[in-house]
């Protein structure tokens, strides 16, 4: 499974971005996927996740109300809507693909997750 994501950039304080990431495989519908993300200096975290059938999605305490994960099986995409962005929400953002039939740990682990992107910048000035 190869991982793109993409739709990173330089935004303000209060405007939105898109980011995309395109999965290379076949079966797209058998995988969860997150979104994680990293500041400089600081570990990777969890930012929200979907589960294979869209049915499951869970969100960070810091993004609930402001960003939205969707996905688009027959297109083998997910997307993370992102509004009302802050300065805090700088960083690295990653996609990130987990085969439920072998996966372990909680959603928001990093290490639950199998297959990563190569991630994408967002940077949000104040």
């Amino acid at each position: 499974v190869q991982l793109q994501a993409s739709g990173g950039g330089l935004v303000q304080a209060g405007g939105s971005l898109r980011l995309s990431c395109a999965a290379s495989v076949r079966t797209f519908g058998t995988y969860g996927m997150g979104w994680f993300r990293q500041a400089p200096g600081k570990e990777r975290e969890f930012v929200a996740r979907i589960s294979l059938d869209d049915s499951t999605i869970y969100y960070a305490d810091s993004v609930r109300g402001r960003f939205t994960i969707s996905r688009d099986n027959d297109k083998s995409t997910i997307l993370l809507q992102m509004n009302s962005l802050k300065p805090e929400d700088t960083a690295v953002y990653y996609c990130a693909a987990d085969d439920p039939l072998v996966s372990t740990g909680s959603y928001y682990w990093t290490g639950r997750y199998q297959y990563w992107g190569q991630g994408t910048l967002v940077t949000v000035s104040s």
